[in-house]
């Protein structure tokens, strides 16, 4: 029987399903309580200073209290504070870009809430996968790459396009009832069943 304590945690994998999560939601929550501020020209910007608001709470706030209950030190470098600080300001200008994307959406945008964050759910990991490649270069080169990396990008993008082009459900053909097939009449003028 393998020892239990050599077995690596699972914790991780719990925290990134929470973010799965909470982002999936992100969209439609933020789409929400933008239209319930029933202002058409700002409701927008309201909804995000109330994202601010989320963000100092919790973003600011817990972070705070954690390390004061940890008895931290405060010893940060300069290049340790600015990256941190960027991660924020690219972290909260993607939060203000959806809300703009919702902005300029067509009518009704409600129908067009899954299309924004899909776009951004499939383009936001192939951004990352570059930018990391750029920051942290493999030892071995591109080359060191295995293809199944490239294959998932391309994945991501063609599921960020499926989810785009095929957002809406197959509408029922006229004359026929809601979750009816249409009736076919052959070429012929005659209806009746095939031959």
């Amino acid at each position: 029987m393998p020892n239990e304590a050599n077995q690596p945690s699972m914790t991780w994998l719990l925290f990134a399903l929470l973010t799965v999560v909470s982002w999936g939601v992100y969209g439609v929550f933020l789409h929400k309580g933008q239209v319930l501020m029933a202002d058409p020209a700002n409701g927008r910007y309201k909804a995000f200073l109330f994202v601010g608001i989320a963000y100092f709470l919790t973003a600011v706030l817990a972070p705070l209290g954690v390390l004061i209950a940890n008895k931290a030190t405060w010893n940060m470098s300069g290049s340790a504070m600015s990256w941190s600080l960027v991660a924020g300001i690219v972290g909260a200008l993607g939060a203000f870009g959806v809300l703009l994307a919702f902005g300029a959406a067509p009518k009704p945008t409600v129908k067009y809430v899954p299309v924004v964050m899909s776009i951004i759910f499939a383009g936001a990991p192939i951004v990352n996968a570059v930018v990391a490649l750029a920051m942290h270069p493999p030892e071995g080169g591109l080359a060191s790459i295995r293809p199944q990396f490239f294959l998932g990008i391309v994945l991501a993008a063609i599921g960020g396009c499926l989810v785009t082009l095929y957002k809406d459900p197959v509408s029922p053909a006229p004359g026929s009832s809601a979750g009816q097939p249409a009736a076919t009449t052959p070429a012929s003028g005659t209806s009746g069943s095939s031959h």
